[in-house]
Parts: C-alpha cells; structure tokens; sequence
C-alpha cells in the first residue's frame, strides 16, 4: 500500500477517542466511519461497546494491523497518542484537535514532539500524519469520512471527479456544502491544517496520478515549498488542471492566514504570476475555485475562441453578448458567426420568428425539440468552437427532458459546451441533474461566461505545451484565430 493510500483507501480504521456520547466529535467520527467499506475500530478505555461494535481500550489491544487511526482527542492528548500509533504501527493519522502551532508557542512545542516522534522512526515503518487541526479527508466513491460536521445541516457532496485541498476546515465544510447543492461531486476532500507532515505537494503528487481525478482544487493560506508546488504544477497541468484560491492576498489577510494556520503568507503578486507560467488557474474567491474546477475537470478545452450562444430569452442572449466581448466588464471572446447554410437550417427548424443570428434566440415558444434541433446545426457550424447554452424552463412547451436532451449532447456532441440556467426550483433540479451528470452548468450569466473562457485559456496552455490542440488541430493552424495579438489570455 502507497504512503498516502492508507488515508483515502484504508483497510482499518481506529478510532481513537470513539464516544457514545452523540454530541462528542469521537462519536460523529466513529458513526460515519462505520458506513465506510473499511473495518472500524473504536478505541476508548471507559466504554466496552460503541454503536454495536466491541470497544478497544487502547490501540495496542486491536488484533492486527491498522491503516489510519484518526486521533479524535485533545492536543495534549494527540502527543501520546502519536506515540502509541507508532508502537502499533499504524501507516497513517489523522490529527483532527487544534490547539497547536495557531494557538501559538505551547500549540508549536506539541507539535515539534510530534515531529520528534515521528522522525526517530526509521524510513518506510514511520507512518504518515495529516494535520494537525483538520477535519481529515472524505472519499465518496467508498463513503470514508473523518469529518465531524452532522450530515443533516452539511450535506456532503457525492463522488465526482475533483480533488479538493484544504487548509481550513470550516472553509473546506462550506464549500463542499455549496458544491453539493448544485450537484457537483468530488473525487476526495483532504484537510491538510497545520500540516506538520503531508502538505499540499505530497496530495498534489498524489492527485496527479489518482485515475479517479480529472481536476484539483486547493484552499491555500501559504505554501511550505512553494518553489516545489510550482515545478510540480509545470509538470502536472499539462495533464490535469490545478485551481489554486491563495487566501492572504492584502497585508491584513497575511496577517489573518499566520493567526489562523499559525504561518506565514508569501507575496500576492509573485504567487499571481509563478501560477499563470506553471499553467495553474487562480480562483478569488470559493465560488470561483468550485466552478474553475468543475469546467476544467468537465469541460473540453477550446481550439478558438468564438462562441454561440443558444437562448430562449432574448435579452439574456443580449447580456451574454457583453459578457463574452466585452474586454472591460467581460472576457474578450467573440460571437461566432453562423453560416449562411447554418441560418438557412435553422429557419427552417425553428419558429418563424426565431433569431437566427447569434445569439440564436428560439423564443418563449420554444420547446425540447428545437433546441435539440438548434444544437444539432451548431454543433456543424465550423466556425463555431464551442456552445454557451442557456437551459430555460419557463417556456410552457419545454419539460424536464430538456435536461436529458442537454447531457446526451454535451458528452456525445462535436462542440465543447457550457450550460447556465436561472430561475426557481424547476431549474436548480435541471441544474443538480445537470452537475450530477458532471456536465459544467451554473446560475447566473457571468458563472457561465468564466466558464468559458477558463477553457478557452486551457486550450491555449494546452497548445503551447503540446503544440496541438484537443481537438487534435495544429497549434499554428490556430493562431490566427486563438491567439488574438499572440496573447493566450482572454
């Protein structure tokens, strides 16, 4: 088993500080644990059975081997702990108390006996730790999860394909929240803390080559090696997309990241450009890192940048329009233009008084068969490189199957597509239904619109590295019409 397997794909777990006590965190952790497909062993000296399973009263006790203990005791407590692990051999622990190295200098002295402890252990026998201060990692593919908020008030999201890093828990709890409200799954959730031992380079490493993860998006308050993240990205990105939201930007954020994680921010604007030449994306804020993430791990890179635009509301085709052109409050793509032979099809398909230039509006009179119409004639126009399809419910002759009609063509269709709809409860259940399907789909134009250009920016990245595109087309073939001034950048 691989040094960080025994955290996202343990046989046995132990439970160190297990409660029957509901409201304890040993308990939370322990109940959802036992949902897992790994053999769980609570451990605690004052109790002999804890939710029907027989209760160890020390880590020495448990018959066999233990991949991951999570240690759900104090920080005092941890110490020893730490030491027992070792004595049992156990591969990997996560710490989850805080009270260390943010508290301040006691907080960093538990922490170097930790280090001391683990460091006396000799090469591959000396086991793993995450944290300290984390909720630990969650894994929905095989339903192991450390973390100890109650499920009912933080629903967790369900398996997908991003790998996502944190170094705050509460932060980490609220993103995923908002991440499974809109369908949007993951392929795991890693809490790094403090990170005493395994920190963002060890997981980016290990995410690269995990077949379960198309994109990875990380929480950041600083970077321990940040030239060795870097030269990792360079290496990565040209494979797997990397979303990085570096908190700590102003002076007082650095100063709020070193209370917070107990270290130090680096310098915002040398982390701005050592990104964009690694090929990493940046992220503002924590809908941005959800929806960079999803698009790129989704989404298929653009060979250029003209869009169409598919309505069934006319002015929203109007504010996508700006949206895209517009270098000011926009992106700087461009509309891309129909054919004569494309708008021909389209007349003849549509209602009479649909728009047929792009933006294509079918009107409120539209239904499920002319979009699958529409798309259909899009997606054999040359000269368009990818389709911004806006999935309205209002019209009284379009259903739910709109849904089903929009996930067949994005993953079976020539065109890279981004999806947006708006409105109430009909279009958040075609929105979860959507990101359930892992295609890109968001509530508001702008959403939608980044989107778009960060695959228009990956399909530049993509080209430059490689020198051709995803689609397979020379990069020089391109130039003309994806590098705008020989910028890669919209």
């Amino acid at each position: 088993m691989a040094s960080l397997d025994a955290f996202f794909a343990p046989r046995t777990v132990a439970v160190v500080g297990a409660s029957r006590d509901p409201a304890k965190i040993g308990h939370l952790v322990t109940k959802y644990l036992l949902e897992s497909e790994a053999r769980v062993y609570p451990v605690n000296p004052s109790a002999r059975e804890i939710l029907g399973r027989p209760c160890y009263p020390a880590l020495e006790s448990i018959p066999g081997e233990v991949d991951l203990a999570v240690l759900a005791v104090p920080a005092p407590a941890t110490v020893e702990m730490v030491r027992e692990c070792v004595k049992k051999g156990v591969r990997a622990i996560i710490a989850q108390a805080s009270g260390f190295g943010e508290t301040g200098e006691a907080g960093r002295r538990l922490e170097t006996e930790i280090r001391d402890i683990l460091s006396s252990v000799p090469g591959d026998r000396r086991p793993r730790l995450l944290g300290p201060n984390t909720l630990g990692v969650y894994v929905p593919r095989n339903r192991l999860d450390t973390t100890f908020t109650v499920r009912e008030r933080s629903p967790r999201p369900g398996p997908g394909d991003i790998a996502f890093i944190s170094q705050s828990g509460a932060t980490a709890v609220c993103i995923m929240e908002a991440a499974a409200s809109m369908g949007v799954g993951l392929s795991a959730f890693a809490g790094i803390g403090n990170k005493l031992d395994v920190d963002e380079n060890e997981l980016l490493d290990y995410f690269a080559a995990d077949p379960h993860t198309r994109a990875i998006a990380f929480y950041l308050e600083n970077f321990r090696d940040g030239r060795g993240f870097l030269e990792r990205c360079r290496r990565i990105t040209p494979r797997k997309p990397v979303v990085v939201l570096k908190a700590g930007r102003s002076a007082s954020g650095m100063r709020a990241a070193a209370l917070h994680t107990g270290s130090l921010a680096g310098s915002d604007r040398v982390v701005e450009g050592a990104l964009r030449q690694v090929g990493a994306f940046r992220a503002y804020d924590e809908e941005e890192l959800v929806d960079l993430a999803r698009v790129l791990g989704q989404g298929r890179p653009l060979a250029g940048r003209r869009v169409a635009v598919l309505t069934t509301a006319g002015g929203l085709g109007v504010i996508l329009t700006d949206l895209l052109e517009s270098r000011d409050r926009g992106v700087g793509l461009e509309l891309a233009p129909i054919s004569e032979e494309g708008k021909a099809r389209l007349r003849s398909a549509l209602v009479p008084f649909a728009s047929v230039h792009n933006p294509i509006d079918l009107t409120a009179n539209s239904s499920n068969q002319h979009y699958a119409d529409a798309l259909r004639v899009l997606e054999e126009e040359e000269d368009v490189d990818a389709i911004l399809c806006v999935m309205q419910f209002q019209s009284p002759y379009v259903d739910e199957a709109l849904a089903d009609l929009i996930i067949d063509r994005f993953h079976h269709g020539p065109k890279p597509m981004v999806v947006v709809t708006i409105g109430g409860e009909l279009s958040w259940r075609g929105l979860r239904r959507l990101g359930e399907a892992r295609v890109p789909v968001y509530p508001s134009l702008w959403r939608a619109v980044r989107a778009t250009a960060a695959l228009y920016q990956r399909g530049c990245y993509l080209a430059r590295c490689t020198g051709v595109t995803a689609q397979g087309t020379a990069a020089a073939q391109l130039r003309p019409r994806a590098w705008e001034g020989g910028s890669c950048h919209v």
